[in-house]
This record gives C-alpha cells, structure tokens and sequence, in this order.
C-alpha cells in the first residue's frame, strides 16, 4: 500500500499498533451492534407483553347476553390501558365472526367477515391467525397512516348450546418504541464509544511502555563511543529480544576479533618492514659517502638484493591480508593432481638452484588408486583453484627454504575415503615436533626447534597457506617426512580438502 512509508514498515510501534487498535475497534463495534440488537429485541418483547395484556382482558370480558347476543363489559382498567397519550396512540377492536367458520385455527383472516363489538373500525387483521385458542398473533401493519404494533387473538364461546366466535384486535402506535430504542441506543453507543477511546488510550500507553526497554536500548546504542565494543545488557530488556541482543552481542564479539586480527597484522607488519627499511637508508647513505665506486656498487649490490627480500615480504603481506579476509573463496571443481604437477613445475628452477631434488608424484600412475570408480586419474575438490594454488606454493617454498641443499622434496596428491589431499614430504632436517603448531602463527620461523641453517624466510609462507586453506573449508597438518641421511626425518605437510566425485563424462 502506498500510504505506508519504509519508516512505517520498520516500525515495530506503528504495526503493534495497526494491528491491536482495528481489531479492538473492530470488536467494540461489533459488542455495540450485538447490544443494538439484543436492546432492540428485548424493547420489542416488553412491549409486546404490554400490547398482549390490554388484549387478554378484552378477550376475557366477551360475555353472553341472555338472548344469546354477545356483550362486552371491560374493566376499568382495561380502558386506562387502552387510552391514547402524547406519542403512544391505542387502538382496538373486538369483533364477532358471522358466519361462524368451522374452526378459526390457522384461517386465512382477511377472509372473514365479521360485526365490530367494540373499538374502531378498519382495524387491519393479522395474515393468518394463531393454530390454538388464545394463542398471540404479533405484527406490523399501517391505520390512518400510522405505523402500527398489532397483536391478534381468537376464542371460541359456547353458552347453552350456543357457539359464538370472536377476534380480538389490539394495536398501538411504534413511536414510543422506536424512540426508547433510540435513547437505549444512544446511551449505549455513548458508553462504547467512552470504552473505545479508553481502550485505545490503554493500547496506545500499553504498546509504549512495553517498547520503553527497546528505546532505553536504542539510546545506549547511539550514545556509545566508536571503539565501544562491549556487548550489550541483555537483562535490561523482554525476554523476546534476548535472542536478538545476543546475535548483536555475537557480531560484537566477531567484529572485536576481525579489529584485534587487524590491528595485531598492521603492528607485526609495521615491525617486520620497519628493519629492512632502516637497513636500506642505511646503505644508502652509506653509498652516498663512499668515494670508491666498486664499494659503492657492492653497496647497491646489498640494497637491491635486500629490495627483493622487501617485495617478497610485501606480497606475502597483501596475500596474507587476502587469505585472512572472512568472505568464502568462490568455489569451482580443481583436480589437486594437476594443481600439484603446475606447481612443482612453477618452483623446479628455485629448487636446483639449492640442489635439491623436487619431483611430483602423478596419482595416476599408482594402480589401484582410482577411488569409487573414478577413471580420468584426477583428486577432485570443491575450492578456488587460485587460493589452492597459493597454499601449496607455500608449502613447496617452506620446503625449499627450509629443508637444506641436497635433499629431496616429493610433492603428491591423492584421496582416502571423503578427504582429498596434498603433501609435500622432504627428508632434511626436520622440525621439532612441539614446534608444528607454533609454526603456522605469523613472523614465526621455527625458533630454536629449526635445525639446520637459518634461511631469511619471513615465517609468513605457512601463516598464508593455512589461512587460504581455512577458505576452502580445510586445514594443515604437520607430521614426520622421509628418513634424513643424519638418522632423523624430515617434514610433511599435508594439505586436507573436502574431496568431490568428478563430473559425468
């Protein structure tokens, strides 16, 4: 409806009050209506019995005269019954049937004929009269152009022998009823309309007070600090926003954690590039003195060089930053067993460069490892084919950096029931096992539990892979790699995804 405006629709207020004030409204109106009725009913009944009384004691004052004529001595008072006054004129008649009919019990009334006894003349009959003796015949009829009550009677009399038929008509104007009617109406639709206006002042005041928390809860809200992130009170409201204050309370505390993730990135970020900064000016202030031009371009040497460990920290800043983000990563089919061959490709030259021997290990080649019947020879997940991408590149470089010159680096893909992974498996040396889950917070490079040669890695390579498998709805797992030529092992990681049958061909 275009009467209602957005601020109307959200209004909790105004459709308590749209939906309680018509139907209290509503149901006043119909009460006043059941009591019209039921006034009008009961009027119509106490004076009907007034109209019959009058009616009965004429019917009961038709007596024999001894020649058999009938006679009629009413009651005084009867006749104060029937005078006319100011708004309630009377009218009646008593009238002898001739011929006698064979029985007056359900006969058609204007078909008689008949002699006035008494009263006036013309007075209009009932359609039909009543089935037994005595039995009241009420209607509405017109005299004289007067809209009148009637009430219709009829009564066998026998007298030695004798049988006379009489009916009796007894009438009275509808004006004084109809004007009770409505001075009972009035009351009563001024009495309703008291009760409406209080019970919509009560709902109006009811509504209010029962919203008073929700108001109390909005201000609180505006008046807080921008930092404020404490949760709200939830026993300062009805139970019914409970569930909503807590859900505010919940994104309160998610939104307290994404700033304290934010903030914690942006100071280790910050400490991380400070020294490498520092490190530059230095050198180049350094080579701005030196008068000897083979220092000079040995300095320079130094500074592109530590330019490049810069930009590496950079990207892996922005990728960590991207990974870290709480949205889903889009999702697509990726077969793991090509993402690894890509991949292994990708980092070949890096990895001869230090001697070391990387090689990938095609899941196809192994009989038997063709799961549920699969026949294209791939790993198959649900996850964006970039992001895995990054993690496992991630995992190969650590590998590289960290594993030492001449080892041997074997990266796989493969499937076990409803999990699909990726490994990549060295036997250099090693990492001590309470340092596997340390390992994988940001800036951490392994500590003490690192053997071997310290690299100039910046310990985000597995922060990031974690973080973009987390994305793809899956984890990193750290065990024992291959046997080392000292007598140790070396390190596994181990890339778990939700696995996904292949697609029809």
């Amino acid at each position: 409806m275009a009467w209602l405006t957005s601020k109307s629709r959200g209004s909790i207020r105004f459709w308590l009050l749209a939906l309680l004030i018509p139907g209290t409204v509503g149901l006043l109106v119909y009460d006043s209506w059941n009591d019209y009725h039921a006034l009008k009913l009961v009027t119509s009944e106490v004076y009907d019995s007034a109209l019959l009384e009058p009616a009965k004691v004429l019917e009961t004052s038709v007596e024999f005269n001894p020649d058999g004529s009938l006679r009629i001595d009413p009651p005084f008072y009867a006749q104060v019954m029937l005078e006319s006054r100011a708004g309630n004129r009377k009218y009646f008649r008593v009238e002898e049937v001739t011929p006698i009919a064979l029985s007056l019990a359900g006969t058609q009334a204007q078909h008689l004929e008949g002699k006035t006894l008494l009263g006036m003349q013309g007075l209009p009959r009932p359609e039909v009269l009543a089935d037994n003796e005595g039995m009241p015949v009420f209607y509405n009829a017109m005299y004289r152009n007067d809209e009148v009550r009637m009430v219709a009677l009829w009564r066998d009399l026998h007298y030695n022998g004798m049988h006379r038929q009489v009916i009796v008509l007894v009438g009275e104007s509808i004006d004084m009823r109809l004007r009770t009617q409505q001075q009972a109406w009035r009351q009563g639709l001024f009495r309703d309309a008291r009760m409406l206006v209080l019970a919509v002042l009560l709902v109006w005041f009811s509504v209010a007070w029962a919203l008073r928390p929700l108001q109390e809860l909005r201000r609180e809200i505006k008046a807080r600090d921008i930092d404020n992130l404490l949760p709200l009170d939830a026993n300062q409201v009805p139970h019914e926003v409970v569930p909503m204050v807590r859900a505010v309370n919940h994104h309160i505390d998610l939104y307290r954690k994404v700033l304290g993730k934010q903030a914690q990135f942006l100071a280790d970020a910050s400490h991380q590039l400070r020294t490498p900064l520092a490190i530059m000016r230095t050198q180049a202030q350094y080579a701005k003195r030196e008068p000897d031009i083979a220092r000079m371009r040995e300095t320079l040497g130094a500074i592109v060089q530590q330019l490049g460990q810069t930009s590496r920290l950079t990207e892996q800043l922005l990728s960590l930053a991207h990974a870290s983000g709480s949205d889903m990563a889009p999702q697509g089919r990726v077969d793991l067993n090509v993402l690894a061959r890509e991949v292994v490709l990708l980092y070949l030259p890096l990895a001869r460069e230090k001697r070391q021997d990387l090689g990938w290990v095609d899941w196809a080649d192994h009989a038997g490892n063709q799961p549920d019947g699969e026949t294209d020879g791939g790993v198959w997940v649900q996850g964006s084919d970039a992001e895995i991408h990054e993690a496992l590149a991630n995992l190969v470089h650590n590998a590289i950096n960290h594993a030492g010159e001449g080892c041997d680096i074997t990266v796989a893909a493969g499937a076990d029931g409803q999990d699909a992974w990726l490994s990549v498996c060295d036997n250099g040396v090693g990492l001590d096992p309470s340092l596997r889950e340390s390992v994988f917070l940001r800036f951490d490079r392994g500590g003490l539990g690192r053997k071997g040669p310290r690299s100039g890695g910046s310990g985000l390579g597995l922060a990031i892979a974690l973080a973009y498998a987390e994305r793809n709805r899956g984890t990193i797992v750290l065990k024992d790699g291959d046997p080392s030529a000292d007598g140790g092992v070396g390190l596994c990681a181990v890339l778990k995804l939700r696995r996904q049958k292949p697609a029809a061909v």
